[in-house]
Formats: C-alpha cells, sequence, structure tokens
C-alpha cells in the first residue's frame, strides 16, 4: 500500500523500524514549513525541505531532480535507510509529500506510504506533536541509480495530441486568470485541469480507489500514455499517487513542469477549455 492511515501510524508510533518525514511547503511562503515543524511536530519526524533536499540547485523548472544518487546520499545522511519504513506527510492532503513518496518509489524503496490527510488529520485523532528537534543517525540507503518515468519539455512538446496531460494546479491557474510566480499564465496546450484537491475527499484523506479511477478517467487518463505536471513537478505527483491507488498506470512525470515549459516561451493556451495541440 502507499498509503497510511494515522490511525495505523498512530498504533506504531516510536517503532525504530519506523522513519517519518513532514515535508510542509507552502508556494510564495519560503521557511514557513520549516518553521511549522519547529513548532510542532509528529514524534519522531524528520524536516525533509523541498528546495534543499528533494530539488537540484540547477534544472529546467523550479525544482529539478537531484542526481540519483545525490538523492540517496542526502537520505541516508538524514536517517532514511533502506531497511526503514518510510512515512512522509505535509499539511494537509499530501501534495508536497507526494513528491518525496515518489522520489523513493522511483528508485525502489521496498517501503515508502504517504500518511492519508497529514498531520491535520493527525492532530483530529488527537495524536501527539512535538518541538523537539529529531537527529537519525546516518543509514544506509541502497536505491536505484537513475529516474525512470520522466518526460522531458521536447519529448511534451513533440507529442503533444497524442499524449493525456493532467495539470495538477488550481483550475484558476489553469485557466490563466491567476499566475503567482511563472512567466506565462495558462496551461499547455491539449492539457486537461486535473487539480489535486480534485482526489481527496471533504475530509482532506484520498478518495477510494474506485472513485479515483472513475475521475482519472474521465479526464481521460484510463489507458495510453498520461503525463502528469504541475507548477514544478511536485503536486503532479500526487496525481501519480492517485492513479496507482487507483490501478492504473502511472502517469509520466513533466519533472519541469509548467515553470520549465512557460520559461521557455512554448505556447500556452488559456480559459477553460485544453486548447489545439498548435496555436491557431
Amino acid at each position: 500500500m502507499s498509503l497510511i492511515s494515522p490511525e495505523d501510524l498512530r498504533t506504531r508510533l516510536g517503532d525504530p523500524s519506523i522513519r517519518l518525514a513532514d515535508v510542509r511547503w507552502y508556494l510564495g511562503q519560503p521557511g514557513r514549513g520549516r518553521a511549522e515543524y519547529a513548532e510542532a511536530h509528529i514524534p519522531g519526524a524528520v524536516f525533509v525541505d523541498l528546495d534543499s533536499d528533494l530539488a537540484a540547485p540547477e534544472g529546467p523548472g523550479r525544482h529539478p531532480l537531484p542526481a540519483a544518487d545525490a538523492f540517496a546520499a542526502r537520505m541516508g545522511e538524514l536517517g532514511f535507510g533502506t531497511e526503514h519504513d518510510i512515512v512522509v506527510y505535509d499539511e494537509g492532503g499530501g501534495t508536497i509529500a507526494a513528491r518525496l513518496w515518489w522520489m523513493l518509489d522511483n528508485l525502489g524503496h521496498p517501503s515508502v506510504r504517504l500518511l492519508d490527510g497529514g498531520i491535520r488529520a493527525w492532530r483530529e485523532l488527537g495524536g501527539p506533536v512535538s518541538a523537539d528537534a529529531v537527529v537519525h543517525p546516518p543509514a544506509p540507503t541502497r536505491l536505484a541509480s537513475a529516474w525512470t518515468g520522466t518526460i522531458d519539455r521536447a519529448a511534451v512538446a513533440e507529442r503533444l495530441g497524442s499524449i493525456t496531460l493532467l495539470d495538477g494546479r488550481a483550475a484558476e491557474r489553469y485557466r490563466g486568470e491567476v499566475e503567482p510566480i511563472d512567466p506565462a499564465a495558462g496551461h499547455i496546450p491539449t492539457a486537461q485541469s486535473a487539480p489535486t484537491s480534485g482526489n481527496l475527499g471533504a475530509d482532506g484523506r484520498f478518495l477510494s480507489p474506485a472513485e479515483l479511477a472513475q475521475r482519472l478517467e474521465v479526464l481521460g487518463a484510463g489507458g495510453g500514455a498520461v503525463v502528469s505536471y504541475c507548477g514544478s513537478g511536485t503536486t503532479a505527483c500526487h496525481n501519480i499517487l492517485a492513479a496507482r491507488l487507483a490501478g492504473l498506470p502511472d502517469p509520466l512525470l513533466y519533472v519541469g513542469s509548467f515553470s520549465d515549459w512557460s520559461q521557455a516561451e512554448m505556447p500556452v493556451a488559456t480559459g477553460a477549455q485544453p486548447g489545439a495541440p498548435k496555436p491557431e
């Protein structure tokens, strides 16, 4: 399973075989996630920073993937070993923590799960929190040496019209009504609006596998080549996790996502419709 419920995690709290990763991060609010971790986190959790631990300093888009061996080394330094059951979480629905889930899963870690509902659901359950900083001894981390299941800008551009593109950003960003950070507003032509919030129920937890499958199939992701993207290749991993839970093939991850696409001044569509592969 790729999820763990707060109820199940609570029964294993303090288990030395578990490693918890707090991956809270907020767009346009640097430092907020780390500050919230320092204030209160699930006991035993280590803070993992999206900007410095899960992204390379340079590359396509705002959060390019680090080299696989560099990522494995960093996880080992933080105490996340191959032998550990790793649980990742963020504030709520897992849109940020899904990036770490995808990275570890992609490189073959045998046991990584996302906390369904995040620390919000944990608090609602009455789970304890702590302000104590956590440092684990380094642990051996044996992972694959290269990323798989990714696609770059050139391949996306070449295949427009023959692949299903899922845009995981909020609908208003997809439509081009707002754009808080990237140089253009709108979406990649032909993309379907698939905001990650649609993967979750009112309680902030994932929908059932059947409900997720129905949602993704309506979006055209029930068969054929599917590519997931967002602003910087982070929340796009949430739609990949949703597909996994639904029993569908994993979509490819466009790591650079819209930040890479828009920085390269590629064609952009606006409005509620996907748009044609090439501007008319």
